[in-house]
């Protein structure tokens, strides 16, 4: 078998920080513990960053033989004052960076982690806690009175909420991308971009702003894991009525790249088992336009900032999305286009002119496609089914730009071709399919009404997914099915998410609202969130957006210029051109990269060439090495592990928590179900409440619990969303014995179903003797599923009358779950069935003397 790429798994996953009164040690460590390396970081230097990488792989015993020197060498003479030897300060997961204001530079590391997802292999983990620590000594520390502000300022951004991380899959890039990587031949890596094994301290460095979620959807005992990761734009980045449009650069407010991927969780390697991912994107409107909030109206004028009759930043937005997804871009306008007074028409009319300004100059093949709708007057009306309309549009999307699977069509989808199959778009490639192209939303906010069409086109991508893998017979999935809701509820934790980062609450309109079917209390809910949202933008956006810049470096605090606080605007920090001369202006007809035009309709940052290829950076290793084994570091053989650590993914489950918990019903999660036949309303909310009332008070006879969040937010009522931390802890504590009296068991009697409704029987009842009977039978159809021998034979002749003697037809001599060694076939009946797929392919066998003599007596018969 020839080489092939594969990522690194196994990197330095665990850091202990070591202190003397000139150096902070990094001592990091795989997760077995084999190999370390050891980060030096200067603590005299007042304002530089100076750190020593020997680049030097230890093992355990030379890692403990040089903290021992290194305590023994900085421990002071005997009675000197002070503080002595060398002290463990902190332990962590990783570093997030290294940040600097007025004073000198801090280090901030990851405390705490939660696994959330898993992909191929790879874990997905969440920040839970971090710590910042001041690097230089107190002796040498020069103190500014502004470095408290900025240090506030700098802590606003909560990294413990909706940032995630993973050791060794690529966060900031899309699954397409990370596999076409993984299948480069490697005689066109063998270049500069090759380097020496460990030239670099292996660590985390955080990827961005991310908000993921994932879900376990049951099909028929066949896990499959569909995971929603969101990744949001560093550049031009804000709060709602701060950040709208684009800068100079192209880059826009609120962009946010949203992908959904499908995997088969019976395997997990990416060369074997089974992927597939659709991505879309959310952006504000690529014009100059802002708001003024000045005015204190919920719903400020919108203004067009200045006039670009050249469509000069829809040219270059446009252009960074045809080289990251391709062609065709599909821009789906959901703002208003008929009002009394001109509001949000005033970005259609504009963004229309630039669209068909720009299409001008296009091949026709790779125009963009523009499809205005105008979905707020669509809901008022009373004839018109919104979401009817929405997938209608959905369908016509995912046809024109496919989505990706790492495998080619399955058999049966040759054999039985479904038409809209064969009318879906993207590139076809031997290992399976590729999405070129993307479908771009927006409305003013984009927020409520884009999460709800994003839903619609995810929904109708999930179908296709499911069917690429073969888990479905046709490419269609209805409301009020398990998978639907499960995915449902998956886009409205994403939309929250976005929502409170960029608008200050959770999402207003939902997907039952266009449905027409949220209970009257949804209502006072909208109001409230409403009041939340006009509240936020009106009095904290302002702080919001100081520390996001400060957190991104789009501002720099220096000394002796403006602080961060004292600037009007932060208007010329985005907006680069506005602060030098302008550079070589792109020309008005050719607006495009030429290298990105020549590749299309593949994306130019999939496309292996030179330029790609530098910023790869590749590590030469044995196959056998533990660095990219990744079934030791999935399995973890080496230590003794636990259930909570093995299965510690929080995941909401189809067959948990949506299929009925009573006997009888149909366990497909494709089924349409009734609504108040959910797993959620048998349970009901009260009861999930206070089964975390009952978790929270028995906490200290369980494993090492989750934290306080995931405690308190598995109330479903409260937040309108269902978290993931909800199944870790209810799911993943260990067993507790109740010895309280009185309202405890009133609980418990809520919580835990009869037995007679979950099994169908009563286990503690005495069994019949005709249950007896049928159990018999099933034991003897056991003994007799197998070839039997003569001492078998002879068993069976001994069994009591009651019990059936069953004779085997077909044996099986090495069969198991996985896989099943069939009966041999006769060489007639191989000849028949190469014959009837030889036929459903149009070629038909000759004619034989026994068919022409039959044909020729049926002609006799039927006609002489």
């Amino acid at each position: 078998m020839p080489a092939a790429a594969a990522p690194i798994i196994s990197s330095v996953q665990k850091l202990v920080l070591y202190e003397t009164r000139a150096r902070y040690f990094l001592v990091g460590s795989n997760h077995a513990e084999t190999k370390y390396r050891v980060l030096k970081i200067d603590r005299t230097e007042p304002k530089d960053l100076v750190i020593i990488d020997d680049r030097h792989v230890y093992t355990q015993q030379e890692v403990r033989e040089l903290l021992g020197r290194l305590d023994l060498g900085n421990r002071t003479k005997m009675g000197q004052k002070g503080s002595s030897g060398l002290f463990r300060a902190v332990s962590a997961f990783g570093v997030v960076g290294f940040v600097r204001f007025l004073e000198g530079y801090y280090i901030v590391l990851i405390t705490k982690r939660r696994k959330m997802a898993d992909i191929g292999g790879h874990a997905i983990y969440k920040v839970e806690d971090t710590n910042m620590i001041y690097i230089p000594n107190d002796s040498v520390r020069i103190t500014h009175p502004d470095e408290a502000r900025y240090l506030r300022i700098f802590q606003n951004v909560d990294l413990s909420s909706n940032f995630y991380f993973s050791y060794s899959y690529d966060l900031s890039h899309s699954l397409q991308y990370n596999l076409t990587v993984l299948r480069m031949p490697l005689e066109m890596l063998k270049s500069e971009t090759t380097q020496t094994r460990q030239e670099s301290f292996d660590i985390f460095e955080d990827e961005g702003l991310i908000t993921q979620g994932g879900s376990e959807l049951l099909i028929y005992g066949r896990p499959v894991y569909v995971t929603l990761i969101a990744r949001r734009s560093s550049k031009f980045a804000g709060t709602r009525f701060l950040k709208r449009g684009a800068n100079c650069e192209g880059d826009v407010a609120n962009e946010v790249e949203t992908e959904q991927i499908l995997c088969d969780a019976s395997v997990m390697s990416f060369t074997a088992g089974s992927y597939s991912s659709y991505v879309q994107v959310r952006g504000s409107v690529p014009l100059y336009w802002s708001q003024d909030i000045s005015t204190m109206m919920p719903k400020p004028p919108i203004t067009l900032d200045q006039a670009d009759p050249f469509a000069h930043v829809a040219a270059l937005h446009f252009d960074q999305m045809l080289q990251r997804f391709g062609s065709p871009i599909i821009i789906l306008n959901l703002v208003k286009e008929r009002e009394k007074r001109k509001h949000e028409r005033i970005l259609s009319e504009e963004l229309v002119a630039a669209v068909t300004y720009l299409n001008q100059f296009l091949p026709p093949e790779h125009t963009i496609i523009y499809i205005p709708w105008d979905m707020a007057k669509y809901t008022k009306s009373k004839l018109c089914n919104v979401l009817d309309r929405l997938n209608v549009i959905a369908e016509s999307v995912v046809k024109k730009t496919g989505f990706f699977v790492n495998r080619p069509d399955s058999y049966c989808s040759i054999l039985r071709p479904d038409e809209k199959w064969n009318e879906l778009g993207g590139c076809v490639i031997p290992t399976g399919r590729l999405q070129t192209g993307v479908l771009r939303t927006n409305c003013v906010d984009c927020l409520d009404r884009t999460n709800t069409a994003q839903f619609m086109v995810g929904k109708c991508a999930l179908a296709y997914q499911l069917y690429s893998l073969g888990l479905i017979d046709k490419p269609n999935l209805q409301f009020d099915t398990d998978a639907v809701r499960l995915f449902e509820e998956l886009y409205e934790d994403h939309g929250d998410t976005l929502s409170l980062q960029y608008g200050g609450s959770q999402l207003v309109h939902r997907v039952k609202t266009y449905r027409k079917i949220a209970p009257w209390t949804q209502h006072s809910k909208d109001i409230m969130q409403t009041l939340s949202r006009y509240y936020s933008n009106a009095f904290s956006d302002a702080d919001r957006q100081d520390s996001i810049n400060l957190f991104l470096g789009v501002f720099h605090p220096t000394e002796g210029k403006p602080h961060l606080w004292e600037l009007p605007t932060d208007f010329y920090l985005h907006h680069k051109n506005t602060m030098r001369l302008l550079p070589t202006r792109r020309s008005y007809t050719y607006w495009w990269t030429p290298e990105v035009i020549k590749h299309l309709p593949l994306p130019y940052d999939e496309v292996i060439c030179a330029a790609n290829l530098k910023k790869l950076i590749v590590k030469k290793f044995h196959k056998y090495e533990e660095e990219i084994d990744i079934h030791n570091e999935f399995f973890r053989p080496y230590e003794l592990s636990s259930f909570d650590d093995t299965f510690c993914l929080a995941m909401t489950s189809s067959a948990r928590d949506f299929m009925p918990k009573t006997v009888g019903i149909d366990p497909s999660p494709f089924t349409v179900r009734k609504p108040d036949e959910t797993g959620k309303s048998v349970l009901g909310n009260k009861s999930n409440r206070e089964e975390a009332v009952l978790q929270r008070k028995t906490a200290a006879s369980a494993p090492p619990p989750p934290s306080e969040e995931a405690v308190s937010s598995s109330s479903e009522d409260d937040s309108g969303t269902d978290r993931e931390e909800e199944g870790s802890v209810s799911q993943r504590s260990t067993p507790v014995k109740m010895t309280d009296t009185g309202d405890s068991t009133k609980v418990t009697e809520n919580v835990v179903q009869p037995m007679k409704e979950v099994y169908g029987i009563n286990l503690s009842d005495g069994l019949s003797e005709e249950d007896l009977s049928i159990y018999s039978r099933f034991v003897q159809l056991g003994q007799s599923q197998h070839k039997q021998d003569k001492s078998s034979q002879q068993l069976c002749s001994r069994c009591p009358d009651g019990v059936i003697k069953l004779t085997p037809i077909s044996a099986f001599s090495q069969d198991n779950i996985y896989e099943v060694q069939p009966p041999r076939v006769d060489r007639k009946s191989t000849e028949i069935f190469q014959a009837h797929i030889q036929a459903s392919q149009g070629i038909m066998q000759p004619l034989g003397k026994e068919d022409t003599s039959m044909y020729r007596e049926y002609i006799r018969n039927r006609y002489l």
